[in-house]
């Protein structure tokens, strides 16, 4: 999944908790932090303490890794064209920055 903004982590975190059956209080103190904090990053919160996300993160067994903003916008392109030729100038052209 990408993340591109708070209430998408906030959205994964939310789900996640949700699937696991943790009520808000549970993951809290499952994280050391407070349920405050955690309504606060589920709604979005564009300030919240990265320490205390990754904290969160691992109470909920999940990982974040970083990659190529530009390579991820060519995945879904890829998804649509399965059965059909790739274009790789296609590929290459939507990888270069503008001048």
């Amino acid at each position: 999944m990408i993340i591109r903004t708070p209430s998408d982590l906030g959205a994964v975190i939310r789900e996640r908790r949700i699937k696991l059956g943790l009520d808000q209080s549970s993951l809290a103190a499952k994280a050391g932090t407070s349920r405050k904090w955690l309504i606060e990053v589920e709604n979005g919160k564009p300030r919240a303490e990265i320490g205390l996300v990754f904290r969160t993160l691992k109470a909920l067994g999940l990982a974040m890794a970083i990659s190529d903003a530009a390579a991820a916008e060519v995945q879904p392109r890829r998804a649509k064209a399965q059965g059909q030729p790739i274009d790789i100038n296609q590929i290459i052209d939507s990888l270069k920055q503008p001048r």
